[in-house]
């Protein structure tokens, strides 16, 4: 056989094994609200999370650009949360390129950890508002230009929601056969709410976009009524904004319909069912984006099918999620087994 030809079926190491996840009926969730409730399930791309995608999205956009080129040398800074950086390092480690990758130090150990064993340059900053200029989105830009390196700019480049007009979209609605009524989960950028949006507007108008927010974030106010006002706190990751709405969810505006919010302890719940009852181990914005769903499920009626996101794993917070002290001390709910 020739060395040199692909195998159908076969990726093309960690840049084409991103996508084509599967996409998961959640039984209870169905069961409970009389309609299909379906999980794309992010969490099995290479890099464990549904930011490989926009990891992906970007990088290829800065080739395209000219920015970077294959196997020669090549820096590209990120703030994130933690999962962008991880699918940003690991991209780029396919590429010979190096990443510059500034988090917030309150994000969880277990993503920490991960970007230094696959060693991205993390560089800790302390959380702050949008509005401070030590904010690491801020931080990451000033970064990227006192070393001549592509910046990433997740929030605003336009090339994260694109991949998701052009792949996640399309996936949904074909293993949907074109039979969806609704999808919903929450944003941080809002690539993957924007470029879904997109991508299934265009096939039928009548799909209903929610965008799911938790307590502390002000994104279902901007939804609703145009101005930005938040109540409460999350320990969610990675998902929510205060006080903007980032370049991808704002040009998508008109492709939303509504939003709905979700509690730490909604969300949690769904966390722990998930687990326990049907085997699928997901993170905290999971559990909110299936919260979500439910309740947007509720909101139509049975009969209909909604589609929602499983963005990463729970191992990646299994030092909060999953710590019994941690969760006491916010009043959150403790999983039986943990007690």
């Amino acid at each position: 056989m020739d060395g040199g030809a692909q195998l159908s079926g076969v990726a093309d190491g960690f840049w084409g094994a991103v996508g084509n996840t599967p996409l998961i009926r959640l039984r209870r969730a169905s069961a409970a609200t009389g309609c299909e409730i379906l999980g794309k399930a992010e969490f099995m791309n290479p890099g464990g999370s549904v930011k490989d995608r926009a990891a992906l999205g970007i990088l290829k956009d800065a080739v395209a650009r000219g920015q970077l080129v294959p196997g020669q040398p090549g820096t590209i800074v990120e703030g994130t949360a933690g999962n962008t950086g991880i699918g940003i390092a690991l991209a780029a480690n396919a590429m010979g390129w190096r990443s510059v990758i500034v988090v917030p130090e309150t994000q969880s150990r277990e993503k920490l950890d991960y970007l230094r064993m696959i060693g991205a340059d993390l560089r800790l900053v302390a959380p702050k508002p949008f509005s401070d200029p030590g904010n690491y989105v801020h931080v990451s830009k000033r970064l990227a230009e006192e070393m001549g390196a592509v910046w990433a700019n997740q929030f605003d480049n336009l090339a994260n929601a694109a991949v998701h007009d052009a792949t996640t979209g399309p996936e949904i609605w074909d293993q949907t056969d074109g039979r969806i009524d609704a999808f919903t989960c929450a944003c941080g950028t809002g690539g993957t709410l924007a470029g879904i949006a997109r991508a299934l507007k265009s096939r039928d108008p009548k799909v209903r976009i929610t965008l799911a927010d938790p307590d502390g974030s002000a994104l279902a106010s901007w939804v609703r009524t145009g101005t930005f006002k938040a109540e409460g706190n999350s320990i969610t990751e990675g998902i929510g904004q205060a006080a903007r709405a980032p370049g991808n969810l704002a040009a998508a505006r008109a492709f939303i319909d509504d939003a709905v919010n979700v509690s730490d302890a909604e969300a949690l719940t769904e966390v722990f069912d998930l687990q326990m009852h049907e085997g699928i181990s997901v993170g905290g914005s999971a559990g909110l984006n299936v919260a979500a769903a439910i309740k947007v499920a509720r909101d139509l009626g049975p009969g209909h099918t909604v589609v929602t996101i499983l963005c990463d794993g729970a191992a990646r917070y299994q030092s909060k999620l999953f710590n019994p002290e941690f969760l006491r001390e916010r009043g959150l709910p403790v999983p039986s087994w943990l007690e």
